[in-house]
């Protein structure tokens, strides 16, 4: 289940690797060549052989770019990243820059005067490619489109194959859908959109669509693989004929036609005066220039699949149900040891890491985590998305904080859940900072809100109690969560940034308030909750949605200031710790299962 780029990566792949990709750049006569991060899917887990920007400059973040001129290079990356790009890369090879403040944009305004940049048209979507191409012009720059990618010649025949999982099927019985009736209401969206057809190149669209999952990505079960959606329903699938299994063209049925991938760019071609639905910030800027080069009217809009995948139905949020109480059990079991055994022998973060992957493990339908999980001691923890990395791990110590967020793949559901956990006896300024994020976090487990609203509007409430102190936290409140697909899944997002996507029914997201004292401990409570139908509420006018909480796991007791809590607040802990035993004390027993009745108790 661990990545094949360890997170220890080799910080000289720099010093070995920029010279060969130099070498490689003169030869098409290029000054500086893009390398960002994004595969030919855009996805935000990769396969080893799409991991570009890991063998280049040995970092292996999930976010991330570079740059890589004759003289000079740039690794980009975000706040997530700050202490793993330091491990992972070599700075006297590397200038370390952060990706959201200027970000690659404002170090191609500073290139020289005349510079040719290229880059690979098949990994970049035509939105960041336009923005990129402003850039340079303000330094007089010219962008460049490649035909082969420096940094793939370089890595020439040691760079790995080509992943070959499986696709198979996934049974109505997790989907809730068949494909043929998926494709039907998706053809109907086609057409609506003003197209008599769509090209498909997110990977979890193909998985949502057909009813298939993979295993070429690590982290998401996604076969990378391309399609082609008539109005009518019917469908053209680009897959290696290595990833299909016996089962799989029954499955499908007629109305799919199985292609090899070779066969896509020539099946563009023939889409010559149609007009043809395209996602430009999902797919790359290749896909527009081949159909604008066929003669197709391309149409620019969301990827049909994106609502309807976002938006379960009901037996998705269901499985996403029991998914939860099953990850429960294990997360019971290693809160319990984080309580008793590791208070004890004050192991360090990676041991911890391990501990977590091992209760998921042994619950059976553990498919692959759904990120690497993070684990933060004391100052650690102040680093809202730290990785064990091996010069800067931690041991446990009487007196700070773990906090450590994690998630699983099951068939039936996608987990995300973050605890923090007092070592030893808290301080009451811990207690404090604590309770403020847990009064946030009930803000918005609790909200009612009226159609139309959206996770934009309603991020200030996890915050306020912190604002009210002075305090705030730097990331998002919750992101989109996928039905056995990605754990990061759009288009619905809660944060400061402005998203005008509705909250719709079903649609999952997190709830995930913090607080960080640099130097110190972090703090994080996160649950999953899914987008419930309106209702009018006793008493209103309007019809409003809420939250049900999917996620059920105790938080730490000798953290929470009962004191600093509204009697409503009190009342809702006490419900949710009551219904987390009715929900997951079934699966324990023994020492695990008194130990939760403890926990979940009465405040």
């Amino acid at each position: 289940m661990r990545q094949t780029f360890d997170e220890t990566t080799d910080p000289s792949f720099g010093a070995k690797h920029l010279p060969l990709v130099r070498a490689k750049m003169a030869e098409q006569g290029l000054d500086g060549f893009l390398v960002p991060h994004e595969d030919e899917h855009q996805n935000e887990y990769l396969p080893e052989a799409n991991d570009r920007l890991a063998w280049l400059t040995g970092f292996t973040g999930s976010a991330g770019a570079g740059v890589v001129m004759q003289d000079r290079a740039a690794v980009f990356t975000d706040g997530r990243y700050t202490v793993q790009v330091k491990a992972q890369v070599d700075a006297g090879h590397f200038e370390l820059r952060d990706l959201v403040e200027g970000g690659v944009p404002t170090y191609l305004e500073q290139v020289p005067k005349g510079a040719v940049i290229g880059y690979d048209p098949r990994l970049h979507s035509p939105d960041a490619l336009a923005t990129l191409r402003r850039a340079a012009a303000k330094a007089g720059a010219e962008l460049k489109p490649v035909q082969a990618n420096p940094v793939d010649l370089a890595w020439g025949d040691e760079r790995p194959a080509q992943p070959t999982a499986p696709v198979v099927p996934h049974p109505e019985r997790y989907s809730g859908e068949s494909s043929a009736s998926k494709r039907a209401r998706i053809g109907e969206a086609v057409a609506k959109a003003g197209a008599d057809a769509a090209v498909l190149t997110a990977p979890a669209s193909i998985a949502w669509l057909f009813n298939v999952r993979g295993g070429d990505v690590i982290r998401t079960p996604l076969p990378l693989a391309q399609a082609i959606v008539e109005s009518d329903g019917r469908a053209r699938l680009f897959l290696d004929p290595a990833k299909v299994t016996n089962e799989l063209p029954g499955w499908l049925g007629d109305a799919v036609q199985l292609e090899a991938p070779e066969a896509l760019p020539s099946s563009l071609e023939v889409l010559s005066g149609r007009r043809v639905l395209i996602d430009p910030a999902q797919s790359s800027a290749w896909y527009l220039d081949r159909l604008e080069e066929a003669g197709a009217t391309v149409v620019r809009g969301m990827d049909p699949c994106t609502l309807p995948r976002a938006t379960k139905n009901a037996v998705e949020i269901e499985g996403s149900r029991q998914a939860h109480i099953r990850d429960g059990a294990a997360l019971a079991r290693f809160l319990h040891w984080v309580d008793t055994v590791a208070q004890i022998e004050l192991p360090d973060e990676r041991t911890v890491v391990e501990a977590l992957e091992r209760f998921r493990e042994e619950t059976g339908a553990l498919k692959d985590l759904s990120f690497d999980t993070i684990a933060g001691v004391g100052p650690n923890g102040a680093l809202p998305h730290y990785r064990p990395v091996t010069r800067t791990i931690r041991r446990m110590e009487p007196g700070s904080l773990l906090l450590v967020d994690g998630g699983g793949q099951y068939l039936d559901g996608t987990t995300d859940v973050t605890r923090t956990m007092a070592i030893g006896e808290p301080s009451a300024d811990q207690r404090r900072m604590f309770t403020l994020v847990l009064k946030g976090h009930i803000a918005m487990a609790t909200v009612r809100f009226p159609a139309g609203t959206t996770g934009h509007q309603l991020d200030a409430l996890a915050r306020l109690p912190m604002w009210m102190a002075g305090l705030d936290y730097d990331h998002g409140t919750g992101h989109g969560v996928g039905s056995y697909l990605g754990v990061h899944e759009g288009p619905q997002r809660i944060a400061k940034a402005v998203n005008t996507q509705p909250l719709l029914p079903g649609m999952i997201v997190s709830n995930e308030p913090g607080y960080y004292r640099e130097g110190h401990w972090g703090i994080r409570i996160e649950t999953l909750q899914v987008v419930t139908p309106a209702k009018t509420i006793p008493g209103g006018e309007r019809p409003m949605h809420g939250f049900e909480q999917l996620t059920f796991a105790p938080l730490d007791r000798r953290l929470i200031d009962v004191d600093l809590l509204t009697a409503a607040e009190r009342a809702y802990v006490d419900a949710y710790h009551a219904e987390t035993l009715a929900k997951v004390g079934p699966l324990l027993d023994g020492e695990v299962k008194a130990w939760l009745e403890a926990q979940c108790r009465p405040l």
